[in-house]
């Protein structure tokens, strides 16, 4: 499948991606990961490995959209909860466990 990954285009199958991350040890996986194998790799990883590129130079997203067109399960981070900030009076009540009050 062709693909462009920071404006180049790489032609990538799904067995040559297989192929170029046999025997890399993933890194720790904290944002965007990519299933290849049993093991979940760091979309920024995969993207330096399959296209000898430094990872300054394209984005997960990037790598993520052609990974999952060749069929790899990918992951994404989750949309952030938004915060409840509490006042020190709601935090105080709370941690007493008294009925919190209208500020």
């Amino acid at each position: 499948m062709r693909c462009v990954i920071a404006r180049f285009p790489f032609d990538l199958t799904k067995s040559g991606v297989l192929e170029s991350m046999k025997g890399v040890k993933p890194e720790p996986a904290t944002g965007e990961s990519v299933c290849i194998g049993r093991r979940h790799y760091p979309a920024k990883q995969v993207g330096q490995v399959i296209t000898r590129q430094d990872r300054r130079d394209f984005s997960a997203g990037e790598v993520l959209r052609a990974m999952a067109l060749l069929g790899f399960t990918c992951r994404t981070l989750p949309e952030a909860a938004p915060v409840r900030i509490d006042s020190p009076l709601q935090r105080a009540s709370a941690m007493l466990g008294a009925p919190h009050l209208s500020v």
